[in-house]
C-alpha cells in the first residue's frame, strides 16, 4: 500500500461513523504484514505536512504494532517484522524523536523501549554512538540524547552481575558527557522551565545506573564529588517561584518540584543502600565511609531546611516530603548521624512532624467533596508509599524504637499538654486538628506504651478519658479517629470489663454514623474487639443488626480489608452462624458480581475492586468451613454460589482461581453428595488445567480427589461426560511431558493412587494403561520425592489387585527391575540414620499393603525366593511404620499436656504474648493455606514432600483428620491375615518361608504378630466407643 493511500486509511480510522471506521482498522489488520508497512507509518508519523490526528493514529497503531511483533515470544516462532524494515526503523527513529511533537514521541518513546529491550547491543551496536554523538550536539540533539539514553539506562535499572555488564560501557562513554551538560545547565541564572526537563532526565539517567550497584567509573571519587556538587546545588537551591501552577494537581508534577523530587530520591538511594558502614564489601565499604563523612551530613542539613517550608506554610509536594523524612527515619539508627539531628530534633518532632499527623484542609476538602475517595487513600498501600503523614508516623516510630529514652517521655509529655488544652478549651476553640493528631500518635505508640511503664497502667485511664468521649464528637473525623484508636488497643488488659464493653458498643454504634469514613474505621476497629472478646455474649444479641450494618456498607464501598472483619465474625461465632449462613452467602455472592463489575469498569492500575472481590470469595470460603458439620446448608447454598465457580473457573476468573477452587473443594468435601451441577464444573477444571492452569493443580487436586471419592458411582458410571477418559487423558498427557518439572507432577500420581484406591476391582481395564505412564515416568525421574510417590502408585495397583498388577509389569518387561529399584528405595538411608525414601506414615502403610498383597500370590506369579525379598522388606516397613506411629502418638500427647498447662487464671502472660506482636491474626494468604492445607489431608491426606528431599531430617507425619480408602485398613492385621491365608492354602510354600529367614527376620514376623493381636483388640475398644458417643 503506498503512503497517500495509508493516510486514507488512517483519515477513516478517525471517522465519526462506526461503518467506516471499523473498515478501516480492518484494512490496516490486513496490510499491516505487507513489506514497508511499518516504513510508511513511521513516515506518515514524521510528515509534518499531514494531519496531526492522523499522525496520532498512526503513531498509536506503530506503536502496538512493534510492541506485538517486533520480538516473538518463543525462539521458533515466525518472524513477523522484516529485518531490512527493521534495519530502516532502527536507522530514523532516533532523528525522529527529535523533531516530532509531545504527543507523538510519546508513543515512539514506547517503541524504542520495545526495540532497545530486544535488540540492544547484539543487533544495535551502533546505538551506544549516536548517543555519544548527539550528547555533544546542541539544544534538540541534546534532549534526543537524553531521551534516548534515559530508556538504554533503564533496561539496566534492575539487573544484576552479568546482565549488568552493559551498564559500565554505557556510563563510561556517557557520563561524562552528561557531568559537562549537568554543569552548564544549573550555571544559567534564571533557567526556563524546558531546562527542567533536561536536567530531570539526567536525574533519571543516574537513578537507573545507581539503583543496584554504583558503576565502577563513581567510585572515583573526583568524579563522584563532581555529582555530588551539582545534586547538592539542586538540593539547596529555592525552586524558581514564577511560573508555579496555582493547582495542586500541576504543581507537584512542575518541572522544578520533578527536579528536586528526583535529587532527593538519588540522595535516599545512595545514603541508604551504599551510604550503609555494615556493608560487607569491602570496595562498597570504602564508598560507604566515603559518602558518610563527606555527604550524608550535608544532605541531613539540607534537608532540614527544606523541612522548614513546612513549619512556615510555604509549599513542599508531598513527594518531596516523605523523601526527606524516609532519610531522617534512617539517620536515627545511625549515631553519627543522630547526634547531628538531635540539636534540632525538637523543632523537627513538635513544628514538622507533629503538625504533619494532624488532620489538615487537603483532609477536610476531600472528606466533604469526596468521602469515597478520602476512605480509599487512607486504606491504600500505594498512597501510604508516598503519605507525609505515614513517613511521620514511621519517624515517631522508629525514633521511640530506637532512641526511646528521653525522646518517648518528651513526645507523650507533648501530646498529654495538647490533650489538657484540648479539654480546657470552650467548644467553639477547642483544636480539634491537633486533637486528631494527639489520637494518631497514641495509636502510632500503641505497641511501645503497652510495653513501657508508667504508660503501661494507665492506658485504660488514658482511652477512657482521651479516646471514648470522641466516640460522640461533633466533629466527624475525630469520630473516626476514635473507633481507629479503640481498634489498636483492643487487645488492653482492661481492669473493668464495662470500659471494654463501652467501646464495643461505641464502635457498634459507629457503623451507623452519617459520615462514611466513620462507618468504615469502625467495622475496621470492630476486628480486634471481636478477636478480643472473652464472652461472645457482649456481641451476640447484636449479630443480625451487625451482618446488616455491614453488608449496607459493603454495598458503598470496595474493600478488601471490610471483608476481613466478617471473615473474623464467623471464625469467633462458628456453627452458630448457620441462621445467618444462606443469607451472608447471597450477600457476598450479590458483593463479588459488583466489585467484579467495577473492577472490569475501572481504569486499569486500580485494582480495588478486584482486591475486594477476592475477599468476598475468602469470606465464603470462612462460611462454608463454619458450618461444615452441619452438610444440609451445602444444598441451600450450592444455587447461589454455582454461578460464580461456573463463570471463574474459565479464563475470567484467573485471579481468583484459587479462591474458587477452595469454594469448589468445600462444596464437593461436605456436601450430602455431589450434585449434578456440581459435577458440571468438572469438565471445566480439566480444560482450565490442560490449557493454562498448571500451576495451579496442586489446588485441583483436592476437588477432583472429591469427585472420585465422594462419587464414585457417578465417576464410574457416566459416559456423557465420560470423567475417566477425560481424566486419562489430562493424566497422560502431563506425565509425558518432558518439559515438565519433576516437582510439577507430584498431583498427577497423587490422582492415580485416589483411583485405585476409590474404585477397587472397578478399573482393571485402566491399570495397564496407568502403569504403563508411571513407569515410563519413574524411568526418567531424577527427584526422589516423585519417585516414592511413583512407587506408591504401583503398590496401589498391587493392592488393587496383585495378580493382575504383577502379570502387567511382567508383560512390560518391567517386574525385575521395579522391585529391585523399590527395595533399593526402602533401603537408602540419610546422614542422620533416618530414612531417605518413604518417610511418611502413610507411604509405609500403602507400600505394606502393596507389598503385603503379593504375599497372598501363587508360586508361578511369586517364586519362593522372591516371596522371601517381599515378606522381609514388608517385616522391615511395618516395624518403621509401627515406630513411627508411636513416636506420633507420644508427641501428640506431649502436646496435649503442654496446651493443658498452658492456659492460666492470670491474662497478663497472655498479654505481653499480644504486646510483642505474638497474637497477630494469621495473615489472608496463611489462613487460605491452613484451610487448603486441612482440606487436601481431610480429602486423601496427600499433603505435599518437602521441596528439597535432601534437607529435612525427620520423617513426616500424617494429618490426623486425613481419610482415604485405606483408613479403615489396618496393615499389621491385613499382613497377618495374608500370612495366615498363605498358610492354609499352601503350608509348604509358609514354612519354606519361615524357614529361610534369618533369626533377626523370624523375631520381627513375632512382634508384628503380636502387634496385630493387640491392634486387634485396640480397634474393637474404639467401635465400642464410637457407638457408645453416638
Amino acid at each position: 500500500m503506498d503512503l497517500p493511500s495509508l493516510a486514507v486509511i488512517l483519515q477513516a480510522a478517525l471517522s465519526p461513523n462506526p461503518v467506516e471506521r471499523k473498515a478501516a482498522e480492518e484494512s490496516l489488520n490486513q496490510f499491516q504484514y505487507t513489506p514497508q508497512h511499518l516504513v510508511r507509518l513511521l513516515q506518515i508519523i514524521v510528515d509534518g505536512n499531514c494531519d496531526l490526528a492522523v499522525r496520532q493514529v498512526a503513531s498509536i497503531h506503530f506503536k502496538n504494532f512493534v510492541a506485538k511483533n517486533w520480538s516473538p515470544d518463543e525462539s521458533g516462532d515466525p518472524q513477523m517484522i522484516s529485518a531490512s524494515d527493521k534495519g530502516i526503523v532502527r536507522e530514523n527513529i532516533l532523528g525522529f524523536i527529535i523533531q516530532v511533537p509531545q504527543l507523538l514521541r510519546v508513543q515512539l518513546g514506547e517503541c524504542l523501549k520495545t526495540i532497545i529491550h530486544a535488540d540492544y547491543p547484539e543487533q544495535w551496536p551502533n546505538l551506544l554512538h549516536w548517543i555519544k554523538c548527539n550528547l555533544q550536539l546542541q539544544d534538540q540533539h541534546v534532549f534526543g540524547a537524553l531521551y534516548v539514553l534515559r530508556i538504554l539506562s533503564r533496561k539496566y535499572e534492575f539487573k544484576s552481575d552479568e546482565e549488568r555488564a552493559p551498564v559500565h560501557h554505557i556510563v563510561g562513554d556517557t557520563f561524562p558527557h552528561l557531568l559537562n551538560i549537568f554543569h552548564k545547565l544549573i550555571q544559567i541564572t534564571n533557567p526556563p522551565i524546558e531546562l527542567a526537563d533536561l536536567i530531570k532526565l539526567i536525574c533519571k539517567i543516574f537513578w537507573s545506573s545507581i539503583y543496584l550497584e554504583i558503576p565502577k567509573q563513581l567510585y572515583d571519587p573526583n568524579v563522584f564529588n563532581a555529582w555530588m556538587v551539582h545534586f547538592l546545588n539542586i538540593l539547596e537551591r529555592p525552586v524558581p517561584l514564577e511560573g508555579q501552577p496555582t493547582d495542586p494537581e500541576l504543581r507537584k508534577s512542575w518541572g522544578w518540584w520533578k527536579v528536586k523530587k528526583w535529587t532527593v530520591h538519588i540522595l535516599n538511594r545512595l545514603y541508604t543502600r551504599f551510604g550503609d558502614m555494615k556493608l560487607q564489601n569491602p570496595e562498597n565499604k570504602v564508598f560507604a565511609q566515603m559518602f558518610q563523612k563527606n555527604y550524608a551530613g550535608k544532605i541531613l542539613e539540607c534537608h532540614l531546611r527544606l523541612l522548614n517550608a513546612i513549619r512556615t506554610g510555604e509549599y513542599l509536594p508531598d513527594r518531596v516530603i516523605n523523601l526527606v523524612l524516609q532519610y531522617l527515619n534512617c539517620s536515627i539508627s545511625r549515631s553519627s548521624m543522630y547526634q547531628l539531628l538531635q540539636p534540632q530534633l525538637d523543632i523537627v518532632l513538635f513544628e514538622i512532624i507533629f503538625p504533619l499527623m494532624c488532620f489538615n484542609d487537603n483532609d477536610q476538602r476531600l472528606w466533604n467533596e469526596d468521602p469515597h475517595e478520602y476512605v480509599r487513600k487512607g486504606y491504600d498501600i500505594i498512597e501510604d508509599l508516598y503519605s507525609p503523614r505515614t513517613a511521620a508516623m514511621d519517624f515517631v516510630s522508629e525514633l521511640v524504637r530506637k532512641r526511646g529514652k528521653g525522646n518517648l517521655q518528651k513526645f507523650v509529655q507533648f501530646i498529654v499538654e495538647i490533650l489538657r488544652r484540648y479539654d480546657e478549651a470552650s467548644i467553639e476553640l477547642k483544636p480539634y486538628r491537633q486533637k486528631d493528631g494527639a489520637l494518631l500518635a497514641i495509636g502510632t505508640l500503641c505497641d511501645k506504651l503497652k510495653q513501657t511503664e508508667p504508660y503501661k497502667s494507665e492506658l485504660e485511664r488514658m482511652l477512657v478519658q482521651h479516646v471514648f468521649p470522641e466516640f460522640t464528637s461533633p466533629v466527624g473525623y475525630l469520630r473516626a479517629k476514635a473507633a481507629w484508636v479503640a481498634g489498636q488497643y483492643a487487645y488492653t488488659n482492661f481492669s473493668d470489663q464495662n470500659n471494654f464493653r463501652r467501646a464495643l458498643h461505641c464502635i457498634v454504634s459507629g457503623l451507623k454514623d452519617p459520615e462514611l469514613p466513620v462507618r468504615v474505621d469502625s467495622i475496621f476497629a470492630l476486628r480486634p474487639f471481636v478477636e478480643a472478646c472473652k464472652d461472645l455474649d457482649e456481641i451476640r444479641p447484636m449479630l443480625p443488626q451487625l451482618l446488616d450494618d455491614f453488608f449496607k456498607l459493603m454495598n458503598e464501598v470496595e474493600n478488601e480489608d471490610l471483608v476481613f472483619t466478617l471473615e473474623t465474625i464467623v471464625d469467633k461465632f462458628g456453627e452458630e452462624m448457620a441462621p445467618y449462613a444462606l443469607g451472608l452467602c447471597q450477600n457476598l455472592a450479590a458483593a463479588f458480581w459488583r466489585c467484579l463489575n467495577a473492577s472490569e469498569a475501572e481504569d486499569e492500575g486500580d485494582d480495588s475492586g478486584a482486591l475486594a472481590a477476592v475477599g468476598c470469595l475468602r469470606a465464603i470460603s470462612t462460611i462454608l468451613e463454619s458450618v461444615s458439620r452441619l452438610p444440609h446448608l451445602y444444598v441451600q447454598i450450592e444455587p447461589t454460589l454455582l454461578p460464580i465457580m461456573r463463570k471463574m473457573l474459565t479464563t475470567d476468573g484467573q485471579d481468583v482461581f484459587e479462591e474458587v477452587l477452595e469454594m469448589v473443594s468445600y462444596m464437593t468435601f461436605y456436601s450430602p453428595s455431589i450434585s449434578l451441577e456440581m459435577w458440571s464444573l468438572w469438565p471445566l477444571m480439566i480444560e482450565a488445567l490442560n490449557d493454562w492452569a498448571i500451576d495451579y493443580f496442586d489446588n485441583i487436586l483436592i476437588p477432583l480427589d472429591n469427585y472420585i471419592s465422594r462419587g464414585t458411582t457417578h465417576f464410574l458410571t457416566s459416559k456423557e461426560p465420560d470423567y475417566q477418559q477425560s481424566l486419562w487423558n489430562m493424566l497422560s498427557s502431563i506425565m509425558a511431558d518432558k518439559n515438565m518439572e519433576d516437582n510439577d507432577i507430584h498431583p498427577a500420581p497423587k490422582l492415580i493412587q485416589v483411583l485405585f484406591q476409590n474404585c477397587k476391582g472397578q478399573l482393571d481395564h485402566w491399570v495397564e494403561p496407568y502403569l504403563r505412564i508411571t513407569i515410563e515416568r519413574l524411568l526418567r525421574t531424577e527427584k526422589s520425592s516423585l519417585r516414592c510417590l511413583l512407587i506408591e502408585v504401583i503398590a496401589d495397583a498391587l493392592y488393587y489387585n496383585g495378580s493382575l498388577t504383577l502379570g502387567i509389569l511382567h508383560k512390560l518387561g518391567v517386574a525385575s527391575e521395579v522391585f529391585n529399584r523399590w527395595f533399593q528405595m526402602l533401603q537408602e538411608i540419610k546422614k542422620s540414620g533416618a530414612r531417605a525414601n518413604f518417610r511418611r506414615e502413610y507411604d509405609k502403610k500403602v507400600c505394606c499393603l502393596g507389598l503385603t498383597s503379593l504375599i497372598a500370590l501363587t508360586e508361578e506369579q511369586l517364586p519362593a525366593d522372591a516371596l522371601g525379598r517381599v515378606f522381609c522388606a514388608t517385616l522391615e516397613l511395618l516395624v518403621a511404620y509401627k515406630d513411627q506411629v508411636a513416636e506420633a502418638k507420644k508427641e501428640a500427647d506431649v502436646e496435649d499436656d503442654d496446651m493443658d498447662g498452658f492456659q492460666t487464671d492470670d491474662d497478663e502472660d497472655d498479654e505481653s504474648d499480644r504486646e510483642m506482636g505474638d497474637d497477630e491474626e494469621e495473615d489472608g494468604d496463611e489462613a487460605d493455606s491452613r484451610k487448603l492445607k486441612k482440606l487436601a489431608a481431610q480429602a486423601k491426606g496427600l499433603q505435599p514432600e518437602d521441596e528439597d528431599d535432601a534437607d529435612s531430617e525427620e520423617d513426616y507425619s500424617d494429618d490426623e483428620e486425613m481419610q482415604s480408602p485405606i483408613d479403615d485398613v489396618d496393615p499389621f492385621i491385613f499382613f497377618m491375615e495374608t500370612v495366615k491365608g498363605l498358610q492354609a492354602a499352601n503350608p509348604a510354600r509358609f514354612q519354606n518361608v519361615m524357614q529361610t529367614m534369618d533369626f533377626s527376620h523370624q523375631a520381627l514376623a513375632n512382634g508384628i504378630a503380636q502387634h496385630a493381636e493387640q491392634r486387634k483388640i485396640e480397634i474393637e475398644k474404639e467401635k465400642i466407643e464410637k457407638a457408645a458417643l453416638s
